[in-house]
């Protein structure tokens, strides 16, 4: 089967033809209908986070259940999946007191870039091939452990189901899951890419009064009013702090920092209202470190927190998220941006890098 390789950092992926193995015991072949390119993905590819190589790349996917191993429930042939690049067990001490983005099946993806059940089910010519996050979706098949699974209805369409399993339920748990009073008060958001539109989305679903969102393209700010911000700030000509204090008088009750650069999150926490929360969802590189005013931090009583993968429960939330969708409560089909063939990945990864609107898909 083809799929996209990472074989060094900076350099571009690789289309290849690889050998993937049948599933083993817990595991499920899946035929990749779509698949999400996303900004974590431009992070390996920069060397600002850290993968093992050669690597097929991609943790935003939707497909169609080909093959169950031994041990598989819940999943048959024919069934629609989307993946996920943070399983749940449903075991563990986190997953048992409500922190499942925690679970610590979560730990063996990033530190052996192998399957949960140990190894690979990738390889060419006898070399061992990796997979980004369990899932590798970036390829025409992929073999992945059934906790990185959720079953959803065949009516979704692969394009919102592949998003909804990285940004959308990164963007809208964490307003949902950490921001549970935002009815009727105010939040600013950094980064109005994936993850920053589908906060905007959730925002506008709960009711909030002040949605203001900040990015240095015209074009995604434009979509944020299209999904309900009420004030957008273009922080290529603008001071951010200084046109949230101008909008809000006191600052905003919340700040979701989608970037992950030190000097956008201490902008976030200095945009604070007294009591205020900056909830950081955005990764840096690798050893970055945030340096904030220890004074505003304890006179002003403000918090900065973090949130993978949106605090969220995801067996539970990510259904819920569809539902509202098929509901008409939510216009996901505007997160999509263009879609590109599987050996067009490198186009579509720049198109990211310079201005996508919404999700780039890649279509196999």
């Amino acid at each position: 089967m083809k799929a996209m390789v990472m074989h060094e950092t900076g350099a571009p992926l690789v289309l290849e033809e690889l050998e993937l193995d049948q599933p083993g015991p817990g595991e499920v072949r899946v035929r990749i209908e779509a698949a999400g390119v996303c900004h974590s993905d431009v992070h390996y590819i920069s060397g600002g986070l850290a993968a093992r190589t050669p690597i097929v790349l991609g943790h935003e996917g939707a497909g169609i259940v080909e093959e169950v191993g031994d041990g598989v429930s819940g999943f048959r042939p024919g069934d629609k999946v989307v993946l996920m690049w943070r399983p749940r067990c449903g075991e563990c001490e986190f997953c048992l007191t409500g922190q499942p983005a925690q679970c610590a099946l979560g730990k063996v993806h990033g530190q052996t870039n192998g399957l949960l059940r140990g190894g690979t089910r990738l390889s060419k010519d006898g070399v061992r091939y990796h997979h980004l996050m369990g899932d590798a979706c970036f390829a025409e098949h992929a073999v992945v452990s059934q906790e990185s699974l959720i079953a959803i209805d065949s009516d979704i369409p692969s394009e919102i189901a592949a998003i909804v399993g990285c940004a959308v339920i990164t963007g809208m748990g964490t307003v949902l899951n950490k921001m549970p009073d935002l009815t009727g008060k105010s939040v600013a958001i950094i980064g109005a890419g994936g993850v920053g539109l589908s906060a905007v989305i959730a925002a506008q679903l709960v009711g909030a009064a002040q949605i203001i969102v900040s990015d240095v393209v015209a074009s995604r700010l434009e979509k944020a009013r299209e999904l309900g911000a009420t004030h957008t700030i273009d922080s290529s000509t603008e001071d951010f702090t200084d046109r949230v204090l101008e909008l809000t008088g006191t600052g905003v009750h919340y700040v979701l920092e989608a970037i992950g650069r030190p000097a956008t999150i201490r902008a976030g926490f200095e945009a604070l209202r007294p009591g205020g929360t900056e909830v950081v969802v955005g990764l840096g590189a690798v050893g970055e470190e945030l340096s904030i005013p220890i004074n505003l931090l304890v006179q002003g009583d403000r918090k900065v927190v973090g949130a993978l993968y949106g605090s969220s429960n995801t067996p539970v939330q990510l259904p819920e998220i569809l539902r509202l969708y098929r509901a008409g409560r939510l216009p996901l089909e505007k997160l999509l941006d263009q879609s590109f063939a599987l050996e067009d990945a490198n186009e579509a990864i720049e198109h990211l890098r310079t201005g996508a609107v919404g999700r780039p898909i890649l279509v196999p």
